[in-house]
């Protein structure tokens, strides 16, 4: 008798437990997977300006100068402001590297780079806005990154199809141990947004720059618990 009352205050102590002592565990447990694929609208590109110079001052300067010229040149192609972020500010020396001789290495010059991520939303011209920049002084472009303005559209039906394969599993999963399907327990969404590149299959025809952006696929995954009924 008193062990049983002590069970009965643990039971009352611990959130959930006296629940889970009349479940008999008999659940199945499924995980599903979707995946919709789309034609990105938008591009992302890191944009640098690097110069040398004998002086440190003149190395800054020759490369904010090439900024200044590629910030410009975005605007007139239309990228907005919110589009165009400086990434990356830096300075640094140049040794001299003479392996034969016993002197100490020593500062000759200096390379500054200013680097710029900007955004192109006009996909279509992302080839052009790319050749006018380096024509007006940047020297170094990054790896462009295709993605969706708006992609929740995508993850919707992504969702969807998750949902769907995990029923499905579900479903086949009972029919081959014999047994039925009662009432959905629970449903969660494992991980996060998963961009994944498709082929290229796209140009851009009137780019000076050739630009393929293809297809990009976003993925959902869900896991669901399904009660088993007699």
């Amino acid at each position: 008798m008193r062990r049983f009352a002590v069970m009965m205050i643990f039971a009352l102590c611990v959130p959930g437990l006296a629940a889970a002592a009349d479940d008999d565990g008999r659940t199945l447990s499924v995980t599903g997977v979707g995946e919709v694929a789309g034609v990105p609208d938008m591009a992302t590109v890191q944009i640098g300006v690097t110069h040398e110079d004998g002086e440190a001052a003149q190395a800054i300067s020759r490369a904010s100068e090439g900024a200044a010229a590629v910030l410009s040149r975005l605007t007139d192609a239309g990228v907005a402001a919110r589009d165009v972020q400086t990434s990356s500010v830096s300075l640094n020396p140049i040794w001299s590297q003479n392996r034969n001789s016993d002197e100490p290495a020593r500062i000759t010059g200096f390379v500054a780079t200013i680097s710029v991520t900007a955004r192109v939303r006009a996909l279509d011209t992302l080839g052009t806005v790319l050749d006018a920049v380096v024509s007006d002084g940047a020297n170094q472009l990054g790896g462009i990154r295709f993605g969706f303005q708006d992609p929740d559209p995508l993850m919707d039906e992504a969702r969807k199809a998750a949902v769907a394969d995990a029923a499905a599993k579900a479903a086949l999963y009972a029919g081959a141990a014999g047994v039925s399907l009662g009432e959905l327990r629970s449903l969660s969404e494992q991980g996060g947004v998963t961009p994944r590149a498709e082929s290229m299959a796209m140009m851009a025809r009137d780019a000076a720059v050739p630009i393929a952006p293809g297809e990009m696929s976003l993925s959902a995954q869900v896991y669901l618990v399904y009660e088993i009924s007699d």
